[in-house]
């Protein structure tokens, strides 16, 4: 049953007459506001790692974000798969040796602390909320107490929007998401057959590529349908 806190949270997400694919955006506001960090994210997460950016605060979060879901690692990858949160409140001290890749570009993009909250039911993975800090130390008890309300909030929220795209078969994509998804694992296959490896293969290499050429993995997995960059000649 959802707390006081996390009712309290979505009533405030849902009022003025927020249009349902921008609940997500709204929720992340407003905790970003409601506690002292820098920015905030939501990844949509399955057993395989991050499926995509659902919302993300203006400023570095974004960029968190996009960086996990290239990479494939990161403080949100640990927080689903443990299914507790994941808290660094000092990444140049204890992130490089865990995530190399995910460290480096956070140091870089001034981010110094992240807190990962694992957004589940039971044993299913939704995603993951990522509380980013400009500088490191540790959050205040009363404050991760509120961030794990909206940890609650956000996984009430998810849920809510996947059984609206459930209901009415429109595929109108209440989680934004699940657009960028669908084309991610489409450049997958392709790739998967180009390059003659397995599909997770074939995912670590669209990372790879992604991460060190500067691309997006959407505007990668975009160019790999439009046959404007190929993995023949992958070895």
């Amino acid at each position: 049953m959802a707390s006081v806190r996390t009712a309290q949270i979505l009533s405030e997400v849902a009022t003025s007459g927020t249009p349902p694919d921008q609940l997500c955006r709204r929720l992340v506001d407003v905790c970003a506001e409601a506690v002292p960090v820098t920015g905030v994210g939501m990844l949509l997460m399955s057993d395989a790692g991050p499926l995509g950016i659902v919302a993300a605060t203006d400023g570095p979060a974004a960029t968190m974000e996009e960086l996990q879901f290239s990479l494939g690692e990161g403080p949100c990858v640990d927080a689903s798969r443990r299914g507790r949160p994941v808290l660094q409140p000092d990444l140049a001290v204890t992130g490089s040796h865990r995530w190399p890749g995910f460290t480096a570009g956070a140091l870089d993009a001034g981010i110094r602390a992240v807190f990962a909250l694992p957004l589940r039911v039971g044993a299913i993975r939704l995603g993951v909320l990522d509380l980013y800090r400009d500088r490191p130390g540790v959050l205040a008890e009363q404050h991760l107490t509120e961030a794990l309300h909206y940890a609650d909030a956000a996984t009430s929220l998810l849920l809510h929007l996947q059984a609206i795209d459930g209901q009415d078969g429109s595929g109108s994509g209440s989680v934004p998401v699940l657009e960028d998804r669908t084309e991610v694992h489409q450049a997958t296959g392709v790739v998967s057959v180009q390059a003659g490896v397995t599909l997770p293969q074939a995912l670590s290499l669209l990372r790879a590529r992604a991460f060190s050429e500067g691309w997006s993995m959407l505007d990668l997995a975009r160019s790999v349908l439009a046959k404007q960059v190929r993995f023949d000649d992958v070895t």
